[in-house]
């Protein structure tokens, strides 16, 4: 159906794989389109296929997640990455956002949070766990270097950025301060510019980095 998300599974342990797929077909809104066992396999039906998510594993044969991630969006930039992988240590987790992931998820989440992560995923919206967003923060040392003066954000800017920081999607957002969908991307657009960020992911590690906000807020 045109109207579920398409995802391409990658992950060279067939036991693992084969049980992702199993479960996102129980979800209606998701559709594995096909599966890869290694990161040249994963590029290459990335671009054929184009799913709008490619759940990434990070060590494999050939070529690892990170040189995969770099290429598919080199050659296919609308395929969002989600990481998928046991690793949440200094070396892959920049490195895999660097390459284009935006999101990271560890093998130990629940199934309800690797779901709403590719939903989330889909959207363009990033979407990483906790551990793998403090350890990101732990590699940040010293003050943040600004070419330009940050615009200041609005008060409504700082609350909508507050729960990006959060993991919320623009959907929840707009639910949680009762505004349309419509404006949420809109604020969203307009946080983007002032921070001078690329992406949500950026965005929210950027937000924590200068301590706008704080990932104990609630």
């Amino acid at each position: 159906m045109s109207d579920k998300i398409r995802v391409l599974v990658v992950d060279d342990h067939p036991v693992v794989r084969k049980g992702l797929i199993a479960m996102l077909d129980t979800e209606d809104g998701i559709q594995v389109v096909g599966e890869a066992s290694n990161g040249r396999d994963a590029v290459e039906q990335a671009v054929a296929l184009q799913p709008q998510v490619v759940l990434m594993d990070l060590v494999m044969p050939e070529m690892d997640g990170i040189e995969a991630t770099r290429q598919i969006k080199q050659r296919a930039p609308s395929v969002n990455i989600l990481v998928l992988t046991s690793f949440s240590t200094n070396d892959k987790v920049l490195p895999s956002l660097n390459a284009g992931a935006i999101g990271y998820l560890l093998k130990d989440s629940n199934p309800s949070d690797l779901v709403r992560a590719i939903h989330q995923v889909s959207q363009g919206e990033g979407s990483l766990h906790p551990a793998v967003t403090r350890q990101v923060l732990q590699q940040f040392h010293g003050p943040v270097e600004d070419e330009k003066q940050v615009e200041e954000l609005t008060d409504r800017e700082l609350e909508v950025l507050r729960l990006m920081a959060q993991g919320y999607s623009n959907q929840e957002i707009a639910k949680l301060l009762v505004l349309s969908p419509a404006t949420v991307h809109t604020h969203v657009s307009r946080i983007l510019t002032k921070l001078n960020v690329a992406s949500r992911t950026q965005a929210a590690l950027y937000a924590l980095r200068k301590g706008l906000v704080t990932l104990d807020q609630k």
